[in-house]
């Protein structure tokens, strides 16, 4: 992509470094030049020593490049909307949330990119290549997913849809009943809410919001048919559904397009003119988040003014029908500041992310996936309630498999039990009908409540200051954090006199955000403990959260960005001094994403000493697996199926003696060094087992959902021996979860505990 010159700045924020308010040159959104890059060496140094063989077979740049992995991962998403053996609108859905993740990608990091290189930044990124060079690979791969996408759609999704009499029909398809009932709808429904816009001098080009779906028309106008054409514009609603159902036949549905019926009454719309042609489009915009902090009353309002500066941010892309007039596409291309590349031709709906609609909307069970019944939680029989049981053990919920159930009623529990004086919590997401926000709410007129709210939690910005506002209306003491840094940590803690006369405190720590929705289909831990050397820090972290009020060691717990960059690097080296002393050395590690350079050097050190790594990492992945000399040891799978792999693991053999932890962090340096990040230690031995005898032996041994970095950054399956059986493993946990299955199916695949 062709970088325009004279444009002025995006507003790029400088990114804190580990230490609170310091600050560094690094634009925010583009993670290219973390902190972390500057404080370690270079890998490919610590291969010095090798014979001249191993480090020739060393690659020149020993990180893959970010956004390249990121694409490697949606296309893995794109797989699964591909894939036969899926439920059809399952697939339509797999779709969808490409196109989802694409927008985000494109108005975050391929507009941060655009960004860097407008203002003149030549920086590498982690695969040695600068910002203008990566956008302009970068651009060309979105233009062939995108060709991927409607590629799934055409040729895949539209035909096997029809098949099972899901039919999305033309204008000229429709019978005339259909006819009929599309015209009532229009009248009533949809003409009321449009507003046709003729450019011209007195009606300069709209505003067109952030995604939202246009239609573009030439114009001429019917008393001058010799003069030129102009421009009209209509913006759809966004309170509109793209797809209007026409009839709920037996067995199926008909659906048209919301712009293919807005386009048969154009006419209607445009009484003086003839209309020559028209298009739908949608545009994308920069959507960084950036401010000063300084320079604000108050983060609160910074948010607040940011979001409506939001919708003006420059556009980045534009999305057209592809049989758009020419004229059309120019016209808009130029008043947009668009260069080419940044136009991407739609074989289909623009915007596949609506299609979405159709799984909620069609009433066909058969074609998704089978029900699931998650496993409910009950008390001992010796526990009277929630308390009583964390008095005698810990409790490991394993979301969606085990219901969230419990963790909504530890909140509520301890908003209507007197005995619980004070409630801390973090929220950093949630729903928009959260029972926890209604418990902590009502249990502000009777104890101390405190919640930290991140405000900038990306595209919840909104939603959370209505959060915010509304709990500080009930009495509810609202923080918002350390300045400068995102709390994302997930900790709830409630202070109880119990009836033995010892105030406790008793705490919920999690991998996943305080949402019951997604809760249902992101796989998530869940830890409820009363155990004293957790809670007791706990207390500390919200002691540094509202209070700022820091402290040197917060042992067990890691705490990013004080402890816990150094923690990880000093267990990982600790397993890499096991090996060279012969003794056992494993790491087990699941995330979303791996990116720090000093955590990648550490666990390629490691490598070379002999330790046994795989690494189940979901999305981005930065570090190059299995490249002789430097990384021989290590595996990476990534695991896409019916849940979103959310869950965050570490695993350190430790020679017989293992540590577990758990927590919200991935390794990425915003995690590591621009968040306020807690990890945790699994200290009950029954919670550990589960851990490393059920959920990550299950992960490992998928040959279904997984599949297997390569050196390269690309992903394969992998092949199976004419004997072997595929396993499954969110098939395999939802049907433990259901009594259908047994641990002993994970018999032989049980990681290295204690006495094993």
């Amino acid at each position: 992509m062709v970088a325009k010159s004279g444009k002025a700045s995006r507003g790029v924020s400088a990114r804190p470094s580990a230490k609170v308010g310091q600050k560094s040159s690094a634009p925010s959104g583009t993670d290219d030049t973390p902190p972390g890059a500057a404080r370690a060496t270079r890998p490919g140094k610590s291969a010095a020593g090798k014979s001249v063989a191993d480090r020739k077979a060393i690659p020149a740049e020993p990180f893959a490049g970010r956004d390249a992995s990121w694409i490697e991962f949606n296309r893995r998403v794109l797989g699964e909307a591909e894939d036969a053996t899926n439920p059809l609108l399952e697939r339509v859905k797999f779709l969808a949330i490409t196109a989802s993740n694409l927008d985000e990608y494109v108005e975050i990091r391929l507009a941060g990119l655009l960004q860097r290189t407008e203002d003149g930044h030549a920086e590498a990124g982690y695969d040695g290549l600068p910002p203008a060079r990566s956008l302009s690979i970068l651009t060309a791969e979105v233009h062939r997913f995108v060709a991927d996408q409607y590629r799934c759609w055409n040729r895949m999704l539209l035909p096997e849809m029809e098949r099972n009499r899901i039919r999305l029909l033309t204008w000229t398809k429709l019978t005339p009943g259909q006819r009929k009932t599309a015209q009532t709808y229009f009248q009533r429904e949809v003409d009321p809410l449009l507003t046709p816009i003729t450019i011209d001098p007195a009606h300069p080009f709209p505003r067109v919001l952030n995604r939202a779906l246009c239609l573009a028309m030439l114009l001429r106008p019917k008393r001058r048919r010799s003069g030129p054409s102009v421009l009209g514009v209509l913006t759809v609603p966004r309170a509109l559904s793209r797809y209007v159902r026409l009839t709920d036949c037996e067995g199926g549905c008909d659906y048209l397009l919301m712009q293919d019926l807005i386009a048969r009454h154009l006419g209607g719309m445009y009484r003086g003119y003839d209309v020559l042609a028209s298009a739908a489009f949608r545009v994308t915009r920069n959507s960084n988040l950036y401010f000063e902090e300084e320079e604000s009353r108050s983060l609160l309002e910074s948010v607040r003014s940011e979001l409506h500066n939001r919708r003006k941010g420059d556009a980045v892309r534009l999305e057209i029908a592809a049989d758009a007039h020419p004229e059309i596409v120019e016209r808009l291309r130029v008043n947009f500041e668009l260069e080419e590349e940044q136009v991407y031709r739609a074989e289909g709906p623009v915007n596949l992310a609506r299609a979405m609609f159709l799984y909620e909307d069609a009433r066909r069970p058969e074609l998704k996936f089978p029900a699931f019944t998650q496993r409910p939680f009950t008390l001992s029989r010796t526990a009277a309630d929630i308390f009583a049981e964390l008095r005698q053990r810990d409790i490991l919920l394993h979301h969606p498999y085990d219901a969230y159930d419990p963790v909504v009623d530890f909140i509520r529990q301890g908003a209507q039990d007197p005995r619980v004086v004070a409630i801390k919590q973090t929220l950093y997401r949630t729903s928009t009908d959260s029972p926890m926000f209604q418990a902590l709410t009502e249990a502000a007129a009777q104890k101390e409540v405190t919640v930290v709210v991140e405000l900038m939690a990306r595209f919840d910005e909104a939603s959370n200051i209505h959060w915010a506002r509304n709990m500080e209306d009930a009495g509810v003491q609202v923080f918002y954090g350390v300045v400068g840094l995102k709390t994302h940590c997930k900790l709830a803690m409630l202070v109880r006199h119990d009836e033995d006369g010892v105030t406790r405190r008793y705490c919920h720590l999690g991998t996943g955000n305080y949402n019951p929705v997604t809760a249902r289909f992101y796989t998530d831990l869940s830890l409820l403990t009363s155990d004293s050397t957790l809670t007791d820090q706990v207390h500390m972290v919200f002691n540094y959260l509202t209070a700022h009020a820091e402290i040197a060691d917060y042992s067990p717990l890691l705490v990013a960005p004080l402890t816990m960059a150094e923690r990880f690097l000093e267990l990982i080296r600790r397993e890499g001094d096991h090996a060279r002393a012969g003794r056992k050395g494993q790491i087990v590690a699941k995330m979303n994403a791996l990116l720090e350079p000093s955590i990648i050097q550490a666990l390629y050190a490691a490598s070379q000493a002999g330790v046994a790594i795989d690494l189940i990492v979901r999305g981005v992945c930065i570090l190059r697996p299995g490249v002789k000399g430097l990384s021989e040891n290590i595996r990476v799978r990534s695991i896409v199926g019916r849940f979103l792999e959310h869950s965050r693991i570490f695993h350190f053999a430790n020679d017989g003696d293992p540590e577990v932890y758990l927590g919200s962090a991935d390794w990425m340096p915003r995690n590591l060094f621009e968040r306020c990040e807690v990890v945790f230690p699994v200290r009950d031995e029954a919670v550990r087992e589960r851990i490393l005898g059920e959920i990550l032996p299950a992960c490992l041994a998928d040959t279904v959902k997984a599949r297997l970095m390569q050196a390269d950054g690309s992903y394969t399956r992998k092949t199976l021996a004419a004997d072997q059986t595929p396993f499954n493993s969110q098939e395999f946990l939802m049907q433990l979860a259901e009594g259908k299955a047994t641990g002993d199916s994970m018999s032989g695949r049980v990681l290295a505990g204690p006495g094993k």
